[in-house]
């Protein structure tokens, strides 16, 4: 009989507990929104196995700003000529709006603070978010140092932090200061360096500063963090004085719950990024604790009424994935594939029509998915395929082309080989030029439709004939067809003349453009004859042609083995 092998779990030690008696978090509730600040583009770019460059932060500045985050950390200017660049632009162009306070971080360094007093220069109001690691591992292990020493670096930055604020008083300025690794530090020690910090630079109720306790490193239960941020409020001086932010990574899985906990234990801010995103297993996801407020009936202060968009923005900037199963923003977030639920839904939907509180009660749906944008049919649906939403939204957003879900996942590929070969960041102008080379140019073209005309067919009521003129390898053809319309005619005339099959599955179409400009987009999917499937795009002004030319589209693709 074989023994599985035992996992070496005697190198670990469990957290020591902290010693609080009486604690008073686990009877709080939560019935307002922290304050937040998105670090998307510092702690979340950092963290991108391609960080974005200039269009992709822009992209996500000017989200994060429609979303309603009134704190935003742009970068670590001091360490980027990228992020640098990046701040300038934003001051210089004006693009920060009045009640939005832009954040950077810096190391305890004089001349990387010095740096970034640089990047801010002109700023209506910045916060200067300055930090030394003070973990006892850290301590030991990277430094060397005692804590004096330790406590003497963040001090002697805290005292230059001053000196060069006071000397650019056009700006209004807030001080934060975090003992990084804060988890991994003794809560006592914590408290010292933070008040010595205070010392320095005595902030008062009316000018407050910002003490942030980093879970860098998740190192234990959740209940433990918000101990720690328990004892550390009962401890430290003058908390008139000071803004408690939280900034919990997820190495445990739990980053969530140790934020929600923190906040019960008194925090006023928390840090953090749209769904997840940063470093190993990613920041707290401020879409799920924002969400989770929303579904107690609590004013969460951001607006997630289009979750689609937000995701898909997040997709393309980040080029990362948002999982299928989110919490309220994936593609399977709202859907039942189990026949029960399916039914408990649906009886739950019919009696909430009938309801006139308008308060929400139904099965296993604990928001209603119109509040994030997200309709009802989704939820019974039988099956569900996740696509590529950057590609998508870059395509709907820039050149008004809603991908049906299936042509998200083939053109991604598409896209996917061209990043794996170039290893360079996807700007959308490449997508949109791929998009048109693989589906609406097509410079290899076997087929290239130029007009039609149908008439009835006096043999079939129900039955129209079809003429296409089209130009085949360069020479003008014309081709006859019939079917019960333009689409099964023109699909009729193609099969004749090139032999092959095509069989179509799915067409959808949507205009593009408003008033005399506007243009049809159509979409048409035919099978292989292996049963896979792919598709073909036509644009035009009049929808049958763009529909014909969508079939082209796909029978050239066919042809061409695509």
């Amino acid at each position: 009989m074989s023994t599985a092998n035992t996992m070496p779990f005697h190198k670990y030690r469990p957290f020591q507990p902290i010693n609080l008696p009486n604690r008073t978090w686990p009877s709080k509730t939560i019935t307002k929104a922290p304050i937040w600040c998105s670090v998307d583009l510092r702690d979340g770019n950092q963290a991108l196995i391609e960080p974005m460059g200039p269009e992709r932060k822009r992209r996500m500045f000017e989200t994060l700003v429609k979303l309603g985050f009134k704190e935003i950390e742009i970068g670590f200017p001091a360490a980027s000529q990228t992020d640098f660049d990046f701040c300038r632009e934003l001051i210089e162009q004006n693009l920060i709006p009045d009640d939005v306070t832009v954040q950077v971080l810096v190391q305890c360094r004089p001349e990387l603070i010095e740096r970034t007093f640089e990047s801010l220069k002109g700023a209506k109001r910045a916060i200067v978010h300055f930090y030394n690691s003070t973990s006892t591992l850290q301590r030991r292990v990277v430094f060397g140092m005692e804590k004096e020493g330790i406590t003497k670096i963040a001090t002697d930055a805290a005292a230059l932090v001053k000196e060069l604020a006071a000397a650019a008083p056009e700006t209004d300025w807030v001080f934060q200061y975090s003992p990084e690794s804060f988890t991994g530090t003794e809560v006592d020690y914590a408290v010292e360096i933070c008040e010595a910090v205070m010392d320095v630079i005595q902030p008062t109720p009316q000018k407050r500063m910002i003490f942030n306790l980093p879970a860098t490193v998740e190192m234990s239960t959740a209940n433990i963090y918000a101990d720690q941020i328990e004892y550390f409020l009962r401890k430290v001086k003058n908390r008139d004085c000071i803004i408690l932010s939280l900034h919990p990574h997820n190495d445990r899985g739990t980053g969530v719950a140790a934020a929600e906990l923190g906040v019960m234990a008194g925090a006023d801010r928390v840090e953090g990024t749209l769904f997840g995103n940063g470093e190993r297993t990613g920041n707290v996801d401020v879409v799920t604790l924002a969400m989770n407020l929303f579904s107690q009936g609590v004013d969460p202060m951001l607006d997630f009424t289009d979750i689609t968009s937000v995701a898909r923005v997040a997709e393309y900037c980040n080029q990362l994935p948002v999982h299928p199963r989110h919490p309220y923003v994936g593609e399977l977030a709202f859907t039942a594939f189990s026949g029960s639920h399916q039914d408990a839904i649906k009886k739950g939907m019919a009696a909430q029509g009938q309801r006139n509180d308008n308060v929400w009660e139904v099965p296993y749906l604990p928001i209603d998915p119109a509040d994030v944008g997200r309709a009802y049919e989704p939820v019974i649906r039988i099956n569900s395929q996740s696509g590529k939403g950057g590609i998508a939204y870059v395509m709907e957003q820039d050149y008004g082309i809603e991908l049906p879900r299936r042509l998200q996942i083939e053109f991604s590929q598409v896209i996917q080989k061209i990043a794996e070969t170039t290893g360079k960041e996807i700007s959308p102008e490449l997508i949109w030029n791929s998009f048109k080379g693989e589906y609406l140019d097509q410079p290899e073209a076997a087929y290239r439709f130029k007009s039609h005309r149908t008439l009835p067919d006096v043999h079939a009521s129900d039955r129209r004939l079809l003429t296409a003129e089209v130009e085949v390898n360069g020479e003008k053809v014309t081709l006859e067809g019939s079917g019960t319309g333009p689409i099964d005619a023109y699909i009729d005339a193609l099969s004749r003349h090139s032999g092959l099959v095509l069989n179509l599955i799915d067409y959808r179409e949507h205009a593009i453009g408003k008033g005399s400009s506007t243009e049809a987009a159509a979409f048409v999917e035919l099978k292989r004859p292996d049963g896979s499937t792919l598709f073909g795009v036509g644009c035009d002004r009049n929808i049958v042609a763009a529909s014909l030319k969508a079939v082209t589209s796909a029978a050239n693709r066919l042809m061409a083995g695509g």
